[in-house]
């Protein structure tokens, strides 16, 4: 299906942001948009923004992707993933405008900006689905333990690293201190967690952790949910290590408007076509799903 593109401008708490709406003939009224995840802009790491909305404009589904303030081309001060609310809403404000029989939207974000549509998307009756790929939900302490867990456990198989030491190349003071700070971290983290579980005016303060914040955003949003995991991502696996040690994670990912899916081999970025392809044809199918 052909398809059109058009640039996009638009205000937000007096400052101007910009984006690129990805438009067919006969658009859908589901359409998606795409937050980036910083530091980067609407185009992508390896252009993965721009082919992912074309793909899904050619398959019917209009598509947005813009840079939010302090982001790319648009205006204002730079602002953390966790302060771009009034950024999103503005977003929906002038696609569901730009792109006539759009009444619903879906929020595709990777890594921060996932978090961030976790954070947002029940503050806004548009938002109907989410499309969550590798979250970024860890303390310093998450990522010290899987580093543990899984980088150092998958280094030791490494030949370039035992070449290294067979030849007297490896820094043993450098990565013993590395290692010991990790370590503390890690057990730090560990004590923490065997306390008791935060009242649910915890979880709902300003201040509360990063990934309690998301935990209540995600429990709080009604619909539909789709989490892509890549298999070769720290950032995925600290996600799927907090996840699975939490009953209440737990409980809102095994509901059964969440689908998941795992692409093994993928790196964070998804940085190969055949993985770039493989996201954007399951996102394709599960928004034509429903």
């Amino acid at each position: 299906m052909s398809f059109c593109e058009r640039a996009l401008a638009f205000p937000c708490r007096g400052d101007w942001l910009y984006g690129v709406a990805s438009v067919p003939p006969q658009p859908a009224g589901r359409g998606v948009l795409v937050v980036v995840g910083g530091p980067q802009y609407r185009a992508g790491s390896h252009r993965q923004f721009t082919l992912l909305a074309r793909s899904l404009a050619a398959s019917g589904i209009p598509t947005m992707r813009f840079d939010y303030r302090g982001m790319g081309d648009s205006q204002g001060a730079a602002r953390s993933f966790e302060d771009i609310g009034d950024d999103l809403s503005a977003a929906i404000d002038h696609f569901v405008e730009a792109v006539p029989g759009v009444r619903e939207v879906v929020v595709w974000g990777l890594c921060d900006a996932a978090s961030a549509a976790m954070l947002y998307a029940a503050r806004d009756p548009r938002v109907t689905g989410l499309v969550l790929l590798n979250p970024w939900g860890c303390t310093a302490d998450d990522v010290a333990r899987t580093t543990l867990k899984h980088y150092y456990r998958a280094r030791l198989l490494e030949g370039s690293l035992w070449k290294k030491i067979l030849t007297g190349r490896f820094d043993y003071a450098a990565a013993a201190s590395s290692f010991a700070g990790l370590v503390r971290s890690a057990l730090g983290a560990g004590r923490a967690r065997e306390g008791d579980s935060p009242a649910p005016e915890a979880l709902e303060a300003p201040d509360a952790p990063l990934p309690q914040r998301m935990l209540q955003g995600l429990s709080r949003f009604q619909g539909k949910v789709l989490l892509i995991l890549s298999g070769a991502d720290l950032t995925a696996k600290a996600f799927s290590d907090m996840a699975n040690a939490s009953g209440d994670w737990q409980r809102v990912l095994g509901a059964p408007r969440v689908t998941r899916r795992a692409l093994a081999p993928a790196d964070h970025t998804f940085s190969r076509r055949d993985w770039r392809d493989q996201v954007a044809g399951w996102t394709c199918e599960w928004v034509r799903s429903w």
